[in-house]
């Protein structure tokens, strides 16, 4: 790849490097590339427009990741392995630029990321770069959303820099740490993402849970029974986005795969509506899709968050 240099990332101080994962990011090295554009209009069905400023992740899903299936599907990578090897995109800024006067009358809002993660747990490079990204958006009146895997850090409650209208979510499908370690292997504990989400939402901030790809029983032998505590964790959210696990055989081979999900997302519907959290089930999720809550992300704030004059 052209304007590619390799980079060791192992000299430097790495607060998200967990102690299970000290070996890994260690020796990871960072490599880096530029490229012609970086915004694009999301064809997620609660996006708008998206970046991804870094192509590849180490944080090694096995749902499958589809944003994985996809890279390799289409020549990108050629293995698991090659997808662990994260490539930041080093002008995204520059990028940035020249972009967003000329697509800031149709967006709503810039979500980061969809194929790969902005708070990638052992980069701080990629953390540094992130914070840069939703600095310039505000900067130039974009809304932000974001979605980690990682630590949402604390520094994004400054609104001299930060927008108090950003909306800061994580992933979470489980609160059980073997299942963590099976499927999202290098991710940060699912924990220390609830209470650096949590940090968020009693400054003020908007948050939300991509409850996404929910695992079967058959998966994740607390998927059912410990369901309502995983519900009552969040609670203090101001959005749910819940969906079904596709791709996988042997969740797809759980006996009642459909009444399961069906079961799941009303409980999510009736635990939102009575918490007044606003929620969007994933199309394909039950048996008929509500597309009017797909527009959750896209409505008009109606107040300015306090922060604003503080």
């Amino acid at each position: 790849m052209k304007n590619m240099i390799l980079m060791d990332t192992s000299s430097g101080k790495n607060d998200q490097c967990h102690t299970s994962q000290r070996t890994r990011c260690a020796i990871t090295k960072l490599r880096f590339k530029k490229r012609n554009s970086l915004l694009y209009k999301s064809g997620v069905e609660y996006g708008d427009w998206c970046l991804n400023h870094v192509e590849n992740c180490a944080h090694g899903c096995r749902f499958p990741c589809y944003a994985m299936m996809m890279a390799k599907r289409f020549g990108k990578i050629k293995s698991y392995a090659d997808w662990l090897k994260p490539i930041l995109v080093e002008n995204s800024l520059e990028l940035l630029d020249k972009e967003i006067p000329k697509y800031k009358k149709s967006i709503k809002f810039v979500h980061l990321c969809f194929s790969t993660d902005p708070f990638m747990v052992g980069y701080p490079e990629i953390e540094r770069m992130t914070l840069k990204i939703i600095e310039k958006l505000n900067a130039n009146g974009v809304k932000a959303t974001v979605l980690t895997k990682g630590i949402l850090p604390a520094v994004l409650t400054d609104t001299r820099k930060f927008s108090p209208e950003n909306e800061y979510g994580i992933t979470l499908v489980s609160l059980n740490e073997d299942f963590r370690k099976r499927f999202e292997p290098n991710t940060s504990p699912y924990a220390d993402r609830l209470k650096a989400l949590k940090k968020l939402s009693d400054a003020g901030f908007k948050t939300w849970i991509s409850m996404e790809p929910y695992p079967t029983p058959n998966l994740d032998n607390t998927a059912e029974k410990e369901f309502g505590k995983l519900l009552n964790s969040v609670k203090f959210v101001n959005k749910i986005i819940f969906g079904k696990l596709n791709y996988n055989v042997e969740s797809s081979l759980f006996a009642d795969n459909k009444g399961f999900y069906d079961k799941r997302a009303r409980e999510v519907t009736d635990f939102c509506s009575r918490y007044d959290i606003e929620c969007h089930i994933k199309f394909g999720t039950q048996p008929v899709d509500n597309k009017k809550t797909s527009l959750l992300f896209k409505k008009a704030p109606v107040e300015a968050c306090p922060l604003v004059c503080a």
